[in-house]
């Protein structure tokens, strides 16, 4: 019979590219409500997306990997003069970007499945804690067969040991998942996927945000070996 329990859609592999979409098509209004205007309150982070777009030739191809429903990295990186697209895993966040930035190009797209592109640039901003830790390896390698060597990478995330499904922080009553980084094992990925680490650095939270400090590396993208 209809209704019944057993004909429920079962919940997706916890980190897995459905289970991102399931979370962030259901928080993604949350989320826009929440965070709209956010980097007005972060000089620190403004800076070093300014630093990021400094570093990449004017007119450069970079992803916002993960843009999520604001669309405010994507648009601060395209006032700079670079050809940005912004992309997430769930189609009501680029909706709601595509609405919020008219001015900026959006595209549902998976992160950690973009190998065959040839960026000058890619910015993750707090968008690797929706995977395992166990991932990130995959993750950093898809980025480096992406970015044309001397492409820059800037990778914003949350210090912590913390990887599993957790109430979700933002509020929202869902069950999500929640990874969390350290510099070391950060740099160690990176460096592993063929990044030469150009600096990390790690602040405190700001009195508004969750009581996280928070981790900035900036990488850049190392000549390929030639094969011998």
């Amino acid at each position: 019979m209809p209704g019944r329990a057993a004909d429920a859609l079962p919940m997706p592999l916890p980190g897995s590219a459905a289970d991102v979409v399931r979370a962030w098509d259901a928080r993604a209004d949350l989320y826009l409500r929440l965070f709209r205007d956010e980097l007005d309150g972060k000089p620190f982070d403004r800076e070093v997306l300014d630093a990021f777009a400094g570093r990449v030739t004017g007119g450069g191809r970079v992803y916002d990997a993960g843009c999520g429903p604001c669309g405010h990295v994507t648009e601060l990186l395209a006032a700079h003069g670079l050809d940005v697209l912004g992309i997430d895993l769930s189609p009501r966040c680029v909706a709601l970007a595509r609405r919020e930035k008219p001015g900026c190009r959006f595209a549902v797209m998976d992160q950690r499945d973009i190998a065959g592109e040839r960026l000058d640039g890619l910015v993750s901003y707090y968008s690797l804690h929706d995977q395992p830790r166990s991932g990130l390896p995959a993750t950093l390698t898809s980025w480096a067969a992406a970015l044309r060597p001397g492409g820059q990478l800037l990778i914003v995330a949350k210090e912590g040991t913390g990887d599993g499904v957790i109430d979700d922080p933002l509020g929202s009553g869902l069950r999500v998942y929640w990874a969390e980084f350290t510099e070391y094992g950060l740099r160690a990925a990176a460096g592993a996927a063929g990044f030469r680490i150009d600096a990390c650095t790690v602040r405190e939270a700001y009195g508004d945000e969750i009581p996280t400090r928070r981790i900035y590396l900036a990488a850049t993208r190392e000549a390929l070996t030639a094969p011998r």
